[in-house]
């Protein structure tokens, strides 16, 4: 495999991850609260992207011929990436669905625990050092900085791609499950009591 595709990937994961990270720092400063639901929203399909390109370097790599060093770079962002995943990404879909109930209510300013749950350090920490660390994968993937152990990095990129695959499985089954148990009340009929004629 050759460097320009190696600088492809890279140059997927940075652009994905860092635009993130910079509209992460944005999101409390939204104006109304359909602004900021949209801004969530394109958080999570640029997180969902990022994780997608994780999960397509090892099968892109494994398809093409030659050694590839995009699997060493793309180690650097991934584990921050992971806590994005398992912690960042739930609390911007909070966000989103609290933002979401002023959706009639276009002018509707965003209220303070909204913008203060926007700006959780958890949403926006982890999405920037994944961002940064994206960028130190650049020179790894150019070939400009040496790692040892490619093959290793190879393996580690697999098993923390198939873990974001099993998380993202994971997170839509309990979401589906959870969904069910909401609506479940709502379809049941009270039970009749016998009115006493006496």
């Amino acid at each position: 495999m050759n460097i320009v595709a190696d600088l492809i990937l890279a140059g997927a994961l940075v652009a994905a991850w860092l635009t993130a990270g910079l509209l992460a720092d944005a999101l409390p400063s939204a104006r109304s609260a359909p602004a900021l639901r949209r801004r969530a929203g394109l958080i999570t399909v640029l997180i969902a992207a990022g994780a997608a390109v994780f999960v397509a370097i090892p099968i892109v790599t494994a398809l093409l011929p030659g050694e590839s060093a995009a699997p060493a770079a793309a180690l650097v962002p991934a584990v921050p990436a992971l806590i994005v995943l398992t912690a960042g990404l739930r609390r911007v879909a909070l966000v989103r669905r609290g933002a979401g109930a002023f959706a009639t209510a276009p002018q509707t300013p965003v209220p303070p625990a909204l913008r203060a749950a926007a700006a959780h350090p958890l949403i926006l920490v982890p999405l920037q050092v994944t961002g940064l660390a994206t960028l130190l994968s650049l020179p790894i993937a150019g070939g400009v900085v040496e790692v040892p152990g490619a093959d290793l990095a190879g393996i580690g990129i697999t098993v923390v791609g198939v873990a974001v695959l099993a998380i993202g499985i994971r997170a839509g089954l309990r979401h589906s499950k959870l969904s069910v148990q909401a609506l479940a009340p709502i379809g049941r009929s009270r039970p009749r009591v016998p009115v006493n004629s006496r």
